[in-house]
């Protein structure tokens, strides 16, 4: 079993400049085109802490708070929040970053990974060293958000 790991050695960034590509009829960035991008920052940050390959889970608590427009020079932050036995909980926050580098957030997502050897099957994962109170606290609130889940399958959602 590997050693457990800090949230600092798997953090992921991602950085976008909005072009036509990325925008949809109403002039706003497709909101497909950032859940692309969000899982892709999620999944790389997955792979880094249980360094093997992954699948996605589950993509919940996705909150669009603002729109982001062509030119615009979007960031996206991953980080890992909770570990269980295979799975992975990670939060991936989008900023806009204007010319200063001030970040606005836009977006938070929490979306859950699960870790898997050559042939597909699960695998267990490294444990997390929590460092800081702020982390603890995300780890608390993920555990909240997984019995959510467990609750949302056995209910059939």
């Amino acid at each position: 079993m590997k050693e457990a790991k800090t949230v600092e050695e798997s953090l992921t960034e991602q950085v976008h400049l909005l072009m036509p590509a990325h925008i949809n009829g109403s002039g706003r960035l497709f909101g497909g085109q950032l859940m692309e991008w969000i899982d892709i920052v999620g999944g790389i940050t997955a792979k880094r802490h249980a360094e093997c390959n992954i699948t996605t889970a589950a993509i919940d608590n996705l909150q669009f708070k603002a729109g982001a427009f062509i030119n615009d020079t979007l960031v996206l932050r991953g980080k890992i929040t909770y570990v269980g036995n295979t799975s992975m909980e990670i939060r991936v926050d989008t900023y806009l970053e204007d010319l200063s580098g001030f970040r606005k957030p836009i977006n938070r997502a929490y979306l859950v990974y699960v870790a898997i050897d050559k042939d597909g099957r699960p695998i267990k994962v490294p444990g997390l060293k929590l460092e800081t109170e702020v982390q603890q606290a995300e780890w608390d609130g993920a555990v909240k958000r997984n019995k959510l889940r467990k609750i949302r399958r056995t209910e059939g959602f």
